[in-house]
């Protein structure tokens, strides 16, 4: 059954006919950040094998034994540029997820990380063949010869085998093997490794010798890796939790297998405006306080007085053994909090006109966007999706805030069709040829916001850009964490 709840106004005064005022200047700026730091990461990784060649390394290709310690020297310095950069980018750091978004910024570090590993590997194997040619002797005596001789080459051995396990753990088809918690704990491993590479950099070879700039230059760099890691995911989530004090309210079950959690806490003011970000949250009960849950909050923080004291609520689906947890949690229960994450928020607009198009749980993040994103009324477009009207979670009160704030909502509810698998619509829309367009016919000049199922989102991206609807104006968040 397909159902218009709520007809299409005219737009209001802002509406251009491209409709990109209000937010061109900021979606401009964002964009620029996103050039200027990918720039600095692949400059960082220039700059390390400037580094070499300032200290005319590249003398070393005169002899064959020669190149193969230099390539191997090339190979570390490039590959531990790339494994910094990696732990960069899952710091969390508000410039790298406000500009190209949290979910964005785990994709680049999961595609470094083999990179980063065949470099490091080349880097061992090379100079083990440069150093035994110029020796006398075979790559693998060599390698035992380093190990038992060379001071802090045994922890660059061992440093090596984590990076393998964390590497080879990460693998998709191996990560689903191990609950999350068994493959969070080797990935923490990944310090470890990072630690036990640092002495033999600085002890063996001339490079980064005391004294030398490019040692500052490296120690420079790693320290404020070192920083920017403790500050960002140590003490920032202990200081907010410090800080908002949250703690359980009620659960109040929203349908079958889903609740709503409700938490007071202090200065809730400063989360306001987060519509559609995501919370690490760790409710600390036993059982649960080792858990994190990435979680987008279902309404914006209800503030009860002028200093931000108030409510604020997330909305869970059982998807699995932690989130079935949640819904026995008790009033009462501390949380800690982390956050918020993520540019699924009206930080990612470009355009005047918005689109949301939420299905199953995913239409919660919806709830709060529409809440709080900017939009004149007739600008806004809100598809909900579901089997049924009972999985359209918070429907009655989306439904209320379109109405207030002038926004057309469909409600699409009927199984999908099974002859047509790339639609995302119920199987009657489907049949009767209705696309993204007919329910949004000015798609092409809104910004697109999308939440649910990865297959099922999948869909509704191809039939937006089928639209004519741009790259940047396309905005799904992964919840990686």
């Amino acid at each position: 059954m397909n159902t218009q709840l709520l007809p299409a106004l005219p737009a209001g005064p802002n509406g251009s006919r491209k409709g990109r005022g209000t937010f061109t200047a900021t979606h401009r700026r964002r964009l620029f950040r996103a050039d200027l730091l990918t720039t600095a990461a692949w400059a960082s990784v220039a700059a390390a094998v400037a580094l070499w060649l300032a200290d005319g390394g590249a003398t070393g290709f005169s002899t064959p034994a020669g190149s193969f310690t230099a390539l191997g020297i090339v190979a570390g310095l490039a590959g531990m540029d790339l494994v910094l950069l990696m732990l960069l980018l899952a710091a969390r750091i508000p410039l790298i997820d406000q500009s190209v978004g949290h979910d964005r910024a785990l994709e680049f570090h999961r595609k470094l990380g083999k990179p980063s590993l065949y470099l490091l590997l080349g880097h061992g194997i090379l100079i083990a063949i440069g150093y035994g040619m110029a020796e006398g002797l075979d790559p693998v005596s060599e390698a035992v010869s380093l190990w038992v001789l060379v001071p802090d080459m045994w922890l660059a051995f061992i440093s090596m085998a984590l990076f393998i396990a964390v590497v080879v753990t990460s693998l998709v088809a191996v990560r689903r093997r191990f609950p999350y918690e068994f493959w969070y704990a080797v990935h923490l491993l990944t310090y470890a490794a990072v630690a036990t590479s640092l002495p033999h950099q600085f002890s063996v070879g001339g490079l980064f010798a005391e004294g030398t700039w490019q040692r500052w230059y490296w120690l420079a760099v790693c320290i404020a890796t070192g920083a920017a890691l403790l500050h960002y995911r140590v003490l920032e989530p202990v200081v907010a939790t410090f800080r908002h004090q949250l703690t359980v309210s009620r659960v109040v079950q929203v349908a079958p297998g889903v609740v709503s959690i409700e938490m007071h806490g202090l200065h809730l003011d400063e989360l306001a405006g987060t519509g559609g970000r995501f919370f690490i949250w760790r409710f600390l009960a036993q059982g649960l306080w080792w858990h994190p849950h990435p979680f987008s909050l279902s309404a914006e923080p209800l503030q009860f007085d002028s200093s931000g004291r108030g409510l604020l609520r997330i909305t869970v689906r059982n998807l699995g053994r932690g989130s079935a947890q949640l819904a026995a949690v008790k009033p009462g229960t501390k949380v800690a909090v982390e956050g918020p994450y993520g540019i699924f928020s009206t930080a990612a607009r470009s355009r005047d006109r918005v689109v949301m198009i939420g299905a199953g749980i995913g239409i919660t993040p919806l709830r709060a966007l529409l809440e709080s994103t900017p939009f004149a009324p007739g600008q806004a477009t809100v598809i909900l999706r579901g089997r049924s009207e009972q999985e359209l979670y918070l429907g009655d009160e989306i439904l209320e805030l379109a109405r207030n704030r002038g926004a057309t909502l469909f409600h699409l509810t009927g199984a999908r069709s099974v002859r047509h698998t790339g639609s995302w619509l119920p199987d009657s829309a489907t049949r009767a040829g209705h696309r993204l367009a007919d329910y949004a016919p000015d798609v092409a000049n809104a910004d697109v916001y999308v939440c649910g199922p990865a297959a099922w989102a999948r869909n509704v991206i191809a039939d937006a850009r089928a639209a004519g609807v741009k790259e940047d104006q396309l905005h799904y968040e992964r919840f990686d964490w």
